[in-house]
């Protein structure tokens, strides 16, 4: 006796379909899974034995077999309980499914045959729909999060029973998302409270239109981090593609706060400075997204910069260039997103007063000593980061003015026109902003007028820049002139561009 049933697990974020063969054939009573299962699908074996005698139904003495093709990917996890257990039921004519060849089967078993929530139904249920098949049988609980995926006829159901007894809703959601431009601003993530700093907002609102990476250094209490937290309050919300690949991610790694809307906020992800390499960009026995990953179209905020291992940093070179981290195993190569801001703070010394005017507080560091904190950021990663904004000291005045301050609201405007014109200008294109743009777009796009090539030529051989440094200082140059509203890049945006470079060169002649 045989069944054919279709399930699903994880490969990196992406879904694959497994085909469950179940075989019961006469012999000695055993139960074999093969097909490249990992210890928690070998598992499965008790599991399944226990729910189907405790529901009543009788577990098949003969030698059963179950396949779980394609035979050479690796299988992981427990989402296979449920197809298996059906498997078994419905070779053994217990049970009657219809429409089984265009039914995906999820979920994981109890002793008592209840179901129990898997992760990472997001992306398995949006495989499947894209590869025909339209109806999802998966525990309650993750019957929500599949909704999100338009025009599935789902099938939730609680216990291994409600599929006998037919005691189950069926419904499709037609999940429709709005198209709204931007997500309210919480009154503690305002930029108006933020005193001064006039020079480090500018900056904080060219990385945000160009999604452009952003480097902060200034003396301790200067407000760095404070200005770092705020910037997702001017980042428009995410495109409803944009936010089913975020979901997708937070989903895999089980860190839906709700599955019951995708997310449509640009993450922030700031993790501490003891972070591992697997931590920063995944990995693992059994490999998962890092912050990187987790950081995906929104903003890695790394406080603190030097703290960090330097070689921990250095496993940022490839999602910085590249915006995917790819991970090899033995068995399998994954690939995850990293397309985000890398933002960064630091002060400029270990006792992080260097060239402070305050008499109060001079600096204590020896040259060695300054130079073995900044040599912890080598010279590769810090040529990746488009913008290097000192942040200084507020003094008493600026801190107890009444003035007001430029407020998220003010600078999410801007924003967004920017990126109205960026997205238009690529739209033909697989990039959306500046900051994506490479090779012979960044040509096509970033014209020059000619005080604007002769200011560059300069500074480039003055400042000893590289290839990178160069077309990393035409694309700022151009989110500037798409926050002027301006066709072609001036001078003047050129000029601005390139004094956002030159901060660690002073920091490096001392």
């Amino acid at each position: 006796m045989y069944a054919k049933l279709l399930s699903s697990c994880l490969h990196g974020i992406e879904g694959k379909i497994i085909e469950v063969e179940v075989d019961l054939s006469n012999g000695l009573p055993v139960f074999h899974i093969v097909g490249l299962p990992d210890s928690a699908v070998r598992e499965s074996i008790e599991r399944v034995r226990s729910a189907i005698k405790n529901c009543g139904f009788e577990f098949p003495l003969q030698r059963i077999t179950v396949n779980l093709a394609p035979a050479d990917l690796r299988k992981e996890g427990s989402s296979f309980d449920l197809a298996i257990a059906l498997g078994i039921l419905v070779a053994s004519k217990q049970l009657q499914l219809e429409n089984l060849s265009h039914t995906l089967i999820i979920g994981e078993l109890a002793l008592d045959g209840t179901l129990r929530a898997v992760p990472g139904v997001l992306p398995m249920v949006d495989y499947a729909q894209n590869h025909g098949l339209h109806q999802i049988i998966l525990p309650q609980d993750n019957a929500a999060e599949a909704t999100l995926i338009e025009h599935c006829k789902v099938i939730p159901i609680s216990h291994l029973n409600d599929l006998n007894q037919k005691k189950y809703p069926i419904y499709v959601q037609q999940h429709e998302i709005s198209e709204q431009l931007r997500s309210p601003i919480s009154e503690n993530e305002d930029f108006k409270d933020v005193k001064g700093q006039i020079h480090a907002k500018r900056a904080l609102m060219i990385s945000a239109s160009g999604m452009h990476n952003i480097l902060l250094i200034g003396p301790p209490g200067s407000g760095k981090t404070m200005l770092m937290k705020r910037i997702t309050s001017i980042l428009p919300i995410l495109s409803n593609e944009e936010a089913l690949e975020v979901t997708k991610i937070y989903s895999v790694t089980n860190k839906l706060k709700s599955n019951h809307e995708l997310i449509k906020k640009r993450p922030f992800r700031s993790p501490h400075h003891t972070i591992s390499q697997a931590g920063l960009i995944g990995g693992g026995s059994i490999p998962k997204p890092g912050e990187v990953s987790l950081s995906h179209r929104g903003v890695l905020y790394l406080d603190e910069f030097p703290e960090f291992h330097r070689h921990v940093l250095e496993v940022l070179r490839q999602p910085l260039e590249e915006k995917e981290i790819t991970i090899s195993r033995s068995k399998a190569v994954y690939t995850y997103p990293s397309q985000f801001i890398f933002a960064a703070a630091m002060n400029p010394c270990p006792c992080g007063y260097l060239g402070s005017d305050s008499e109060s507080n001079p600096c204590t560091c020896s040259t060695h000593k300054i130079n073995q904190y900044r040599s912890k950021i080598s010279g590769p990663l810090l040529d990746r980061i488009d913008l290097h904004v000192e942040v200084l000291q507020m003094d008493y005045s600026t801190i107890t003015s009444n003035e007001k301050q430029m407020s998220s609201a003010e600078m999410i405007e801007r924003v967004e026109s920017a990126q109205k014109i960026q997205r238009k200008r690529y739209q033909q294109t697989n990039i959306h902003f500046n900051g994506e743009a490479y090779g012979s777009l960044i040509y096509e796009h970033c014209k020059l007028d000619s005080n604007a090539k002769e200011l560059l030529h300069v500074s480039f051989e003055a400042l000893g820049l590289s290839a990178r440094a160069y077309d990393r200082i035409i694309k700022t140059a151009r989110t500037i002139a798409d926050l002027d509203e301006q066709k072609n890049i001036k001078c003047e945006h050129i000029a601005e561009a390139i004094q956002y470079r030159t901060l660690d060169r002073r920091f490096s002649s001392i």
